[in-house]
C-alpha cells in the first residue's frame, strides 16, 4: 500500500474523485489540500495534512471510510467526516497524520 502525502493531492484541487457509497458511486470535488501542524514523532512516514470534499448533495453520508478513486491516483480508502454545510451541498474533510 502506498503512503498517501499532501504532494499526491495538491495538483488535483478541483478535480473529481469518485466515492464508492455502497448503493453507487457518487463525485466529490477536492477543494482544499493543506498541511497540518505536525505533532510528535519525528521519524514520521509523512508529513500530517487534511484534505476538504465538496459533495452536492442534500443527504448527508455519516462519517466512515469509502472507497474513493481517481484517475491519477487509483483506488484507495479514505476515512471522510462531514463538517459543513454550504450552498452547494457539504464539505467532507479528510486528516492524515
Amino acid at each position: 500500500m502506498q503512503i498517501l502525502t499532501l504532494e499526491h493531492f495538491a495538483g488535483h484541487i478541483n478535480e473529481t474523485f469518485t466515492v464508492d457509497l455502497g448503493a453507487g458511486h457518487s463525485p466529490f470535488v477536492l477543494i482544499e489540500a493543506r498541511p497540518l501542524q505536525a505533532h510528535g514523532f519525528q521519524a514520521a512516514m509523512r508529513a500530517p495534512f487534511s484534505l476538504f470534499f465538496q459533495h452536492a448533495s442534500a443527504v448527508l453520508f455519516p462519517q466512515r471510510i469509502y472507497q474513493m478513486e481517481s484517475p491519477a491516483l487509483g483506488a484507495f480508502g479514505i476515512f471522510l467526516v462531514p463538517v459543513a454545510r454550504n450552498q452547494d451541498g457539504f464539505v467532507y474533510q479528510a486528516v492524515f497524520n
